[in-house]
């Protein structure tokens, strides 16, 4: 009969792996907002508002995005929602890793390249966004806001997160934030793409036995 360490074996490696996806996955998130950031074409609304922050104050973005991180997740409180790893995660590791992204990306030249740098962070935002939610440890920040609302009010998710995203924009817009037919092509096409990574990129549920048989 093996003893439990080799039955725990897998079960550990099945651990490790999701949490290797997790921080790969939320790297790439912080990398892919700011190649989208540089591209200087519009952002999506919860960098607007960090940027239009960043503007204000004079604190670096990602440091805002870590900041608005930890403020939504204090709304869960009243939620009743309970963060996970990769929640608490998100909030603390998105913006650190967007501030290295910005340290090796410059804005393009040309119209057509800064396009090609804003499309390349859309895409490279859906594959992390299926890594990270993939791994199993629990929703962004955001996301959570407004599952927790549609199950502690039964108010619609899209009324939610609508209602939501354009008060920040708009705030964010006011103070100065990057809005542009970038935002409102992020806006239309992340939602399909996410539709696409996320179940490509979950990862299987542990199926293995601590029986020993």
């Amino acid at each position: 009969m093996p003893n439990s360490a080799g039955r725990s074996a897998p079960r550990a490696l099945h651990l490790t792996h999701r949490v290797i996806r997790l921080l790969i996955g939320l790297f790439f998130f912080g990398f892919a907002a700011a190649m989208m950031l540089r591209a200087q074409v519009g952002v999506d609304p919860w960098t607007v508002l960090a940027e239009g922050l960043m503007l204000t104050t004079g604190v670096g973005i990602g440091w805002w995005v870590v900041i608005l991180g930890l403020v939504v997740l204090l709304l869960w409180i009243p939620l009743r929602q309970r963060p996970g790893l990769g929640t608490v995660l998100n909030a603390l590791l998105v913006g650190p890793f967007m501030e290295v992204g910005l340290l090796y990306i410059d804005t393009p030249e040309t119209l057509l390249q800064r396009w090609l740098v804003f499309a390349t962070g859309v895409m490279m935002l859906a594959i992390a966004s299926g890594l990270y939610i993939g791994a199993g440890f629990g929703p962004g920040p955001r996301d959570g806001l407004m599952t927790g609302a549609n199950a502690r009010f039964g108010w619609p998710i899209w009324a939610v997160r609508s209602s939501i995203e354009v008060t920040v924009l708009l705030i964010g817009w006011a103070l100065g934030g990057n809005f542009g037919l970038g935002t409102i092509v992020f806006a239309f096409s992340i939602g399909p793409l996410v539709h696409r990574t996320i179940p490509a990129l979950r990862v299987p549920a542990y199926r293995g036995k601590d029986t020993g048989r």
